[in-house]
């Protein structure tokens, strides 16, 4: 009867971390599913003769935040999950910064599909100073947000409807 109790508890406590890890997971893959999709819509959305338009000198154009967004989603998930330098691509058309943003988020959710629990725990080095691998999940999509939230603003000042949110 002790027997059968133990396996029990040892089970259950198995079953409940990887529920947790499922959760975790699980939540950021359809989140950042979302964010992909309506980040392409509204890469999408802005025509490609205005790509170059920026609001004030001193901010990015509209192309070069969608270059930014994707250099950094590289440069997070390369340097702090798969231990692999990010290489830099030049980007000059539209379908290319849209196919390699596609790309970008593609290949973070294929490493995070491989990521347990416990290295979410783990603690890496950041310039801001440390930080656990589950930080640096957040930050990689707090920083697409940051800056898709611009998009909408340079989308309305062209007089672009951009696309509802989908982020559900």
């Amino acid at each position: 009867m002790k027997k059968n109790c133990l396996i029990l508890v040892i089970a259950t406590m198995i079953s409940s971390n990887l529920n947790a890890q499922n959760e975790v997971l699980s939540a950021f893959l359809l989140k950042w599913e979302n964010s992909k999709n309506y980040l392409i819509e509204l890469a999408g959305a802005m025509p490609e003769d205005s790509y170059n338009y920026k609001p004030t000198e001193r901010q990015m154009s509209f192309q070069e935040q969608l270059i930014h967004i994707k250099g950094n989603i590289n440069w997070l998930s390369s340097t702090y999950f798969n231990g692999k330098k990010a290489e830099k691509i030049e980007l000059k058309t539209k379908e290319e910064i849209i196919n390699q943003l596609t790309a970008s988020f593609d290949n973070v959710a294929e490493i995070i599909k491989k990521v347990t629990l416990e290295e979410l725990s783990t603690e890496v080095e950041f310039f801001a100073g440390p930080k656990s691998k589950l930080q640096i999940l957040n930050l990689l999509q707090d920083h697409v947000t940051h800056h898709r939230g611009q998009l909408i603003v340079y989308l309305n000042l062209n007089k672009i409807e951009p696309p509802k949110y989908m982020g559900w």
